[in-house]
């Protein structure tokens, strides 16, 4: 059995950060296991622009981002495997891995980082009524099929859902000579980043229609069109239903943790994100297995993935050299209330190692001139004031060490204030 320091489980923008920084950190046994043929994940088919401005602090396409991790892999002289399926994780830390040049094997690990990403909802999830004729994408799908296969889809285009892969593919099948006739979003406001809204679809006349969903999906054999609704409080409101010819119909409506190794190795899972529980070094409730990148919880920027990864890489690598993370093993947990939907990392140890603590969450609405309290006992022990705050964006406060000191107890984090 080939034995390593550090086995990473996945190839794209997380898992190549994460090796890198554990490799800087002095960590030499590093292996990557990516399925694909590449390093780089879904990058490779993310060819527009507008990644990199805070890592490389330049305007980056998705494969230029990949390009640049990938590159710094080879540069550290970090092995990896491509066209390799992680079959199964064991709580010692017993990778089952399988490929073609090796067939099926057992690698032995000292630390793992799980960076396996996530995938798209499909349409069997959403519960729309209709046949399953041909013509029905997820939003990613198409992406592939466009930028990598050289296929278009259709030409008579809707998309159920504003997710900023759906954005980006109202764009892109319209510069590729398709009729994107609108996008509907069930929720009264959009799940992409407003950047996007205004780049995607206000340039191309695109209209996004927010309160609204398909609820029929016509065609048999071929989609023929579909009909739409106006919603409220989450049910079509009768006598507003209006019917779209199209072609094509794009999903983007939501995108889940790819977790099934991670349940079946037995760490436990956030039930709002789907995600890992992890407490302030993405350590997972089994020792020695980290968490990090769109596995962890979805983010809006890959940006963030590679810091996040940054952090589980030399986690992994402090846990290889003492054998263990440091602390005194006193946790106190985050708990989400009045506004925050759920926080990265869910707990902390009493004497984290760094400076700051950064906490990032989500909110459940929008919320206009708030705060972001702290509270621990009763206590406030952390106020920022914000102007606006939207489901869509991840939120990220940084949190002083002797702030948190003050901590014996579970610390509350909640948002005073209206939601919108």
């Amino acid at each position: 059995m080939r034995e390593f320091d550090l086995a990473v489980i996945g190839g794209g923008p997380a898992g190549m950060a994460a090796a890198v920084a554990a490799k800087k950190k002095g960590l030499d046994n590093i292996i990557i296991f990516e399925r694909d043929a590449q390093l780089g994940g879904i990058l490779n088919q993310c060819i527009h622009n507008g990644f990199g401005l805070h890592t490389f602090k330049e305007e980056l396409t998705g494969p230029e981002y990949a390009e640049r991790y990938a590159d710094m892999v080879r540069e550290l002289g970090i092995p990896y495997e491509t066209g390799t399926m992680v079959l199964n994780i064991s709580d010692d830390r017993t990778v089952t891995i399988m490929s073609r040049e090796r067939g099926v094997e057992g690698i032995s690990a000292k630390s793992v980082v799980l960076a396996m990403g996530c995938r798209e909802r499909p349409r069997g999830a959403l519960g729309i009524a209709g046949y399953r004729p041909q013509g029905i994408y997820t939003a990613g799908t198409a992406q592939r099929l466009i930028n990598i296969d050289g296929v278009l889809p259709g030409k008579e285009c809707v998309i159920l859902g504003s997710g900023d892969i759906g954005l980006i593919m109202a764009r892109r099948m319209t510069l590729e000579g398709a009729h994107v006739a609108a996008v509907f979003e069930l929720m009264p406001y959009s799940n992409g980043l407003n950047r996007n809204i205004v780049q995607c679809l206000d340039d191309f006349g695109i209209p996004l229609l927010l309160s609204h969903t398909i609820i029929d999906i016509k065609g048999k054999e071929n989609l023929e069109g579909v009909v739409v609704a106006e919603v409220k409080d989450g049910k079509p409101i009768a006598g507003t239903e209006e019917y779209y010819p199209c072609d094509t119909l794009l999903l983007s409506c939501g995108l889940i943790p790819e977790n099934e190794l991670s349940r079946a190795c037995g760490v436990d899972i956030n039930p709002l994100t789907n995600g890992a529980v992890v407490d302030d070094r993405l350590q997972t409730s089994i020792p020695g297995v980290f968490a990090c990148g769109n596995v962890l919880h979805v983010h809006d920027l890959v940006d963030y993935v590679s810091a996040e990864a940054a952090k589980a890489g030399e986690s992994a690598a402090e846990f290889v050299r003492s054998g263990q993370t440091s602390g005194d093993g006193t946790t106190i947990n985050l708990i989400p209330k009045n506004g925050v939907r759920y926080t990265v990392p869910n707990k902390f140890s009493a004497d984290f190692p760094d400076n700051e603590l950064h906490i990032r969450f989500r909110v459940t609405g929008i919320y206009k001139n708030s705060a972001i309290v702290l509270k621990c006992g009763g206590n406030e022990i952390f106020r920022k004031k914000t102007m606006i705050m939207i489901p869509s964006e991840m939120q990220d406060i940084a949190v002083k060490k002797d702030v948190l000191a003050q901590a014996r107890e579970d610390v509350e984090i909640m948002i005073e204030g209206e939601a919108q």
